[in-house]
């Protein structure tokens, strides 16, 4: 069996896979002194023929420990996932599909933003109802490939 524990997600371990998306670090005021503003958070890449779209995904929850096999990536376009709840979620990456995956878990107050072509796992929130906004790249091309491991992986509890 292969066994991968996540980590906790951070900017400096998730930096080669994208953003993360949180309200740390550097802010501006605004609206009268009662917002915080975190500004820039993400590079949102849509390839030249895209356009930003925003969607919403309901996944179902899954537990620890958890198995997959399927990894993908999207070729013309970023991909931002942004919890609509505050529970964390697991974030799974890799080099490429013939890497070993990583995983990473949320604190349940960061989202993520994977960079165009970055390899990834399913959307895998670990509690209900499991309701994300993303933003991702609307165009004419597919802009989906997957791969699938031939031996399966097993994401454990921290």
């Amino acid at each position: 069996m292969q066994v991968i524990t996540p980590a906790p997600l951070t900017a400096d371990a998730f930096a080669p896979f994208g953003d993360i998306l949180d309200a740390t670090g550097d802010f501006r005021l605004i609206n009268a002194g009662l917002c915080q503003r975190h500004h820039d958070r993400a590079t949102l890449d849509f390839g030249p023929d895209g356009r930003a779209g925003i969607s919403v995904f309901q996944a179902e929850p899954r537990a620890l420990p958890y198995e997959f096999d399927l990894i993908e990536r999207h070729p013309d376009g970023s991909q931002a996932f942004l919890p609509m709840t505050r529970h964390p979620f697991l974030v799974i990456v890799a080099h490429g599909p013939d890497t070993a995956p990583v995983a990473f878990l949320t604190n349940g107050a960061q989202g993520i933003n994977l960079r165009r072509g970055v390899w990834h796992g399913v959307l895998t929130p670990l509690h209900a109802p499991g309701l994300f906004a993303v933003i991702d790249r609307i165009g004419p091309t597919p802009n989906l490939e997957e791969h699938r491991y031939s031996d399966s992986w097993t994401v454990l509890a921290p």
